[in-house]
């Protein structure tokens, strides 16, 4: 007899079209299912190879490197796959790469994961490829090695465990597909760097008080899918071969991954393992970090895992959430922002440039519809439609929306108030194009910018936000508004590459730098002044207190840190 313990509540769960969350543990459902659990996607020009593109999603929160004696991998019967938009014109993703886990027992007589040169969860995959926008597939790498845990000296280095070393397992697990992609599936250092005890007691990021501030995911490990394409594999067709500049808008690609399940688990009597059937559900997705986490509403968390980007564009019911996020009620005086002592360095402009006001329910710049100052900027309604200026009391439409949505477009007024000459509607110093406006959440990367040497002292965490920065106040930059490469346009919401502070840089954003970077300044800003005021500086300047990651990244393929050993934590 078989039995169908919890299946029920599961297909409840699946007729109503909901799906399991992504990210770490930030959403109700996901909670009960990590091994299908997105945690972070990256994607960034590779510094040491950039004909390149390097493109990271991993699985599993919070692994404790001591969780024997049955350690994390990924799962079996869970499709793991990396969703690429290259074409705006097409809807939907354009290449997908799929990867596929099976795991052997090759001693059942210890409960030891690891002895006499035998894993108990030896871990390999399948690796397939789609260019048709995932109609069909073609397998490109079999029995792909999958790294053990790093369970400890004695289990790894040691003649009686695998007799080898940990960086040697980590080399083992780089292979190439037939199709030319560099590829790696293994456990690693969890990248992301936050104070997650902060952030989720009320906003306490910072912490106040003098309360001790903690990395919450450092000294944890996660399990990758890292792969190097080549930026010709990547192309939207009809590409030219080499950029006609560093914003070429052909060479912008969005990016997101995803696991998915079938949707019947029946549970066996004799022990042995369940089946699977059924169609495959998507169960998990993850684009841009921390928009599950920090701006959809708990109430809503399981649907918005429940649509692809592509949905999430049409449907239009999230949009509210970044038009007006709750994060601005606690960066308001006139709202909540009294209450977040933390966040008093991140104040919204109510009344910038002494007309537009920014704050919760607010008009925004709407009030400049129909305005001629709009025609040929990225508002003009003969430009992209009502896209950036859907309608009244949107604050953020013309800003935090797009930077989740669509990215951003090299028109005004999305470009530097550099050359601008006080007015946020005139061209400005191009800084950013990675406009693609055909779904949803998803990272979006512009591949002809250049790489951002990790060694250059202009090399900054801070992404994008460092970029205008520079474009704004430093003389190598600032004394016109021709197109140049400013150190660190290959940052964060460009791609996202592993050094990028996202936390920080989210609730600047959030906070109304990008507004202040294109010419709508802070409140304080009084004309004929400087615009770098105590307000924008106060943005700049703010830290959350976890600035980097608990281990160094390295500078070859993976560029993921080695995971913890479990014997090495506490």
């Amino acid at each position: 007899m078989q039995r169908h313990a919890l299946l029920t509540s599961f297909l409840v769960i699946l007729a109503l079209g909901f799906a399991w969350a992504s990210s770490h543990r930030e959403a109700p459902l996901i909670a009960n299912d990590p091994l299908a659990d997105n945690t972070d996607v990256y994607a960034f020009r590779s510094p040491d190879k950039p004909n390149t593109i390097t493109i990271i999603a991993n699985y599993i929160p919070a692994e404790l490197p001591h969780g024997g004696p049955n350690y994390h991998t990924f799962g079996e019967n869970i499709r793991y796959e990396i969703h690429i938009d290259n074409d705006a014109s097409k809807p939907g993703d354009e290449i997908v790469f799929r990867f596929t886990f099976k795991r052997v027992n090759e001693d059942p007589s210890t409960f030891f994961n690891i002895r006499l040169g035998k894993q108990n969860l030896k871990t390999t995959y399948t690796m397939e490829r789609s260019i048709d926008g995932g109609r069909t597939f073609q397998v490109v790498l079999s029995e792909g090695f999958v790294p053990p845990a790093n369970i400890g000296p004695r289990s790894i280095t040691g003649g009686a465990g695998l007799n080898t070393t940990y960086a040697a397992l980590m080399q083992r697990g780089i292979q190439t597909s037939s199709s030319g992609e560099t590829v790696f599936c293994g456990p690693v250092d969890d990248p992301f760097f936050v104070d997650l005890g902060g952030v989720f007691d009320l906003g306490n990021l910072p912490r106040q008080g003098g309360q001790k501030i903690r990395d919450g995911l450092g000294m944890y490990n996660v399990h990758s899918i890292a792969i190097q394409v080549p930026i010709a594999t990547l192309l939207k067709a009809g590409a030219a071969a080499a950029p006609r500049n560093i914003l070429d808008a052909d060479y912008v690609i969005g990016v997101w991954a995803s696991a998915s399940r079938r949707t019947m688990r029946t549970l066996k009597e004799d022990g042995s393992k369940p089946t699977e059937d059924g169609e495959w559900v998507q169960v998990s997705r993850l684009g841009m970090p921390l928009t599950n986490e920090a701006v959809i509403p708990i109430g809503m968390k399981d649907f918005w895992n429940g649509i692809t980007p592509y949905e999430e564009l049409a449907d239009q019911t999230l949009d509210g959430f970044f038009y007006n996020p709750e994060l601005a009620l606690y960066m308001d005086d006139s709202q909540f922002g009294g209450a977040v002592p933390a966040f008093k360095a991140l104040r919204i402009q109510r009344k910038s440039l002494g007309a537009f006001d920014f704050g919760f329910g607010k008009d925004g710049l709407f009030s400049l519809k129909g305005n001629p100052a709009l025609a040929g900027t990225a508002l003009d309604d003969a430009v992209f439609g009502t896209l950036l200026l859907p309608g009244p009391g949107k604050a953020r439409s013309v800003d935090l929306w797009p930077i989740f949505h669509t990215g951003a477009p090299n028109l005004a007024p999305y470009q530097l108030a550099t050359g601008k000459g006080g007015n946020p509607l005139a061209a400005g110093k191009p800084f950013i194009h990675n406009f693609l406006p055909n779904g949803g959440d998803m990272l979006r990367l512009n591949m002809a910018v250049p790489v951002t040497d990790r060694k250059s002292a202009d090399f900054s965490s801070l992404g994008l936000v460092q970029a205008a920065v520079l474009g704004l106040t430093n003389p190598t930059y600032n004394k016109d508004a021709s197109l140049q490469f400013i150190p660190n346009m290959d940052g964060f919401p460009n791609g996202r590459r592993l050094e990028d502070d996202v936390t920080r840089i989210e609730l600047q954003a959030v906070s109304g730098v990008v507004l202040a970077a294109v010419g709508l300044w802070y409140d304080d800003f009084k004309p004929g002044g400087s615009p770098v005021t105590q307000k924008l500086l106060n943005v700049l300047t703010y830290t959350t207190g976890v600035e980097k990651n608990d281990k160094p990244f390295t500078a070859t393929f993976p560029y993921q840190a080695a995971p913890w050993a479990g014997t090495e934590t506490n």
